[in-house]
């Protein structure tokens, strides 16, 4: 599975390598224009979800090629997804191609977001294969002169059952170039976008690829440093671009002295709108002219209240929007009526930034007939072909959008501001452009996670439960700008050039199942400090509010927990029903050797070390997960460390349990260093955590010494989410056991 093809081939020459089904526009093989895709003509089906030839391909020689929608951020969907491909069409895990993230050549599913790469994205390629595999034996029916089940399929070779030698190979079977065959569609775009076919796919207990493990291809290219990201990608006759930004958010550029520049042969200004930046032949060039053009900017009011502020500005700003989102009971009523213990408290959480280990980068370049090619590393490359168009103001069908691993993401990181930077560059000047910012730009421009607090107030009851409940939080809004660059205005380079950028109000409230009479759950968000290209601009950072959210609500659980005496566990099975949640939470304080007591009782002490336990329990859609922390925390340094992580995780089906492991692995180390390290800091005027050493992640030396995994598995339950959910539990777990 060659989940990472790199940049255009022309369709005439895929055509010619596959042989005959084709099943969708052309692959990627090194980087060409948009002109690449121009079609033959009267040749492939248009690429539409009610075509099965937008997602299955297979070739003379066999080999499969599955079209994917969605690309992969490195958490292995692309594997899982290609297994899931082989499944249905009986081949081996080997002889599947992934094709991902391109606008010309995929439907658009929704690029990465909610968790939802296999839950959601894996439906049509599923059916789509079980599918073409019903046209390849009934082809072969006809062929071998038996009725369609009296077949068997191996290995991608069709064999009459009891006699193996009458016998016929699916590239035996492919007959033209495509299937030309009608699939059935929702009707929508996006994560929900479900294609069906007649066939129906296997059952679980048919399963031979999916539930196993096979190893990821693209792991040893990136070991031994052969892997191409979008940062290698290179174009003839390109120039390299930096956008500058201003020194105090929200200046404007009034003008540039290009003489400034004279010293760097080549190098020049780009200016569009309140976009200013530099282009050069050489990347150091580049680099330089940054460095040393001089830009005279507006005077503008310093817009921000400093972070060591925040809180107080958040607690006394009145909001723009408040939402009830969930009410049982009569929650005032029972707080009035008293006859337990009542808990309250308040948490706190900063603003985060995605904090790529690479600013982001982009490639664009415009073709003769006005057509565009953008390469870039964002989550959702049909949304970012989308604002583009809007922000050119040309038919979509113009702009082709074709993600390229980059640096990583955690959600909505600057990659869409990269592809945004770079056509506008490249608008300007007529040729192909690279963008790329440094650490610093990286660092204070990308969307951040949204700062808030949140206030918890419960009612313990003599009974040991809680009577009441009430959850409120409060903050900047999670969606300064669209967790999709579907919109210019969510881009900075849109936003510079005039795209305003409307207030959009949204938070939520945590996810979970407890059974309480009496809960009313809400949030109220206030404006943003600076509403227009702010470098404290929040978007979606993995997964969008959970970890805050849940930071809150299981803290507070365990403060209820020790108001009724009660072991932390045993408080929660009291408050659930749902087997699913309950076999969760036990499993987790199995695998722990959990100690019942009342909280506090598995503190210790091990020479000038504490020691402590802490325990957390979240639900994000389907997925249900439970965390145990091991903490130990060094009271002459300051020093914390989360050393030991059980984690119990049930998602419904599982595809790959290795890639499960690794992607809750990864969860938990981006979890644990936003709980102990992460926190934007400013000033009045700008972002001032612009390196590693002012906003510091987890290292090597505070990673946990170990994850352990207990994976549930439901082949009965459609596969959930996994991406996102194990990041919930994991402040609250070391929380709580400090």
């Amino acid at each position: 599975m060659n989940a990472h093809i790199q940049p255009p081939l022309s369709r005439r020459a895929l055509l010619q390598s596959l042989g005959a089904l084709i099943v969708s526009a052309p692959a990627l093989v090194e980087a060409g224009p948009a002109s690449a895709q121009s079609a033959i003509p009267g040749a492939k089906p248009a690429l539409k979800p009610t075509e099965l030839d937008s997602w299955v391909a297979i070739g003379k020689d066999g080999r499969v090629t599955a079209f994917f929608g969605k690309p992969d951020v490195g958490q292995g969907v692309d594997t899982a997804i290609a297994q899931i491909v082989a499944e249905e069409l009986d081949v081996p895990f080997e002889q599947v191609d992934l094709v991902i993230g391109d606008t010309a050549l995929t439907c658009n599913q929704g690029g990465v977001s909610g968790s939802t790469g296999v839950q959601m994205g894996g439906v049509p390629l599923r059916n789509a294969a079980a599918e073409a595999r019903a046209i390849l034996v009934g082809r072969a029916a006809e062929k071998l002169g038996v009725a369609p089940d009296r077949l068997q399929v191996d290995a991608g070779v069709v064999s009459v059952i009891g006699e193996p030698a009458r016998r016929a190979a699916y590239g035996e079977l492919v007959t033209g170039p495509y299937f030309n065959h009608q699939l059935t569609w929702n009707g929508q775009y996006g994560n929900t976008l479900v294609a069906t076919g007649k066939a129906k796919p296997k059952r679980p207990d048919q399963y031979r690829v999916v539930g196993a493990s096979p190893r990821r291809r693209e792991v040893p290219e990136k070991v031994f440093g052969r892997f191409q990201y979008v940062a290698d990608l290179k174009r003839p006759n390109m120039l390299y671009g930096r956008a500058i930004r201003p020194p105090v958010a929200g200046a404007r550029p009034l003008s540039a002295d290009e003489t400034s520049l004279a010293s760097i042969p080549g190098a020049r200004v780009v200016r569009k709108g309140d976009f200013i930046g530099v282009v050069a032949e050489r990347e150091w060039d580049a680099v330089q002219a940054a460095r040393l053009l001089k830009v005279t900017w507006s005077g503008a009011p310093a817009p921000f209240t400093p972070h060591t502020d925040i809180y107080d500005h958040i607690r006394k700003t009145e909001p723009a929007r408040r939402q009830t989102e969930k009410t049982v009971g009569d929650v005032d009523a029972a707080f009035a009526a008293g006859g337990g213990t009542l808990v309250e408290a308040e948490y706190a959480w900063p603003f985060q930034s995605h904090s790529s280990m690479a600013p982001a980068c982009a490639v664009a370049e415009f073709a003769p007939d006005g057509s565009l090619t953008v390469w870039h590393s964002s989550q959702k490359p049909h949304a970012t072909s989308e604002g583009i168009a809007k922000m050119l103001k040309v038919p979509v069908e113009k702009v082709r959008s074709i993600s390229v691993a980059g640096p990583g993401s955690y959600g909505r990181n600057d990659a869409g501001d990269a592809a945004a930077d770079a056509v506008v560059m490249a608008m300007v000047t007529g040729r192909p452009v690279r963008a790329q910012g440094d650490r610093s730009q990286g660092h204070a421009w990308d969307p951040k996670g949204a700062a808030s607090i949140h206030r918890v107030k419960g009612l313990v009851g003599k009974d040991g439960r809680l009577a009441a409940y009430q959850y409120v939080s409060k903050g900047f809004t999670r969606a300064d700008v669209l967790t999709a660059e579907s919109e210019p205005n969510a881009m900075l380079a849109g936003m510079l050039i005039g795209f305003d950028n409307p207030p959009a109000y949204l938070f939520g409230t945590p996810e979970e199942a407890y059974e309480i009479a009496n809960r009313r759950m809400g949030w109220e968000t206030i404006p943003s400090m600076l509403p227009n290209a702010s470098p404290l601009r929040t978007s979606h950072l993995r997964d969008p509010l959970g970890p805050q959210l849940h930071f809150a609500s299981e803290c507070f659980i365990d403060e209820c927990a020790l108001a009724a005496k009660m072991d932390p566990v045993a408080f929660r099975l009291s408050h659930l029903k749902d087997p699913r949640h309950i076999a969760v939470i036990k499993a987790a304080a199995e695998k722990a050797n959990w100690k019942p007591g009342p909280p506090g009782a598995r503190r210790g002490r091990r020479g000038d070390v504490l020691t402590g336990r802490g325990f957390a329990y979240v639900q994000r859609a389907q997925t249900v997960v439970a965390t145990v922390a091991d903490v130990e925390v060094e009271p002459a340094t300051g020093r914390v460390w989360a050393r030991r992580f059980v984690v119990a995780h049930d998602c419904g089906l599982i595809v790959n349990p290795q890639g499960l492991r690794q992607c809750i692995e990864g969860n938990i180390v981006h979890s644990t260093s936003r709980a102990l390290f992460e926190e934007v800091k400013f000033d009045k005027a700008n972002v001032t955590s612009v390196d590693w050493n002012g906003y510091p992640i987890l290292d090597i030396m505070d990673a946990p010494e170990s994850v352990e995994t207990v994976l549930i598995n439901h082949p009965e339950i459609p596969a959930a989410g996994a991406g996102e959910p194990s990041t919930r539990p994991t402040a609250a777990a070391i929380g709580n056991a400090i």
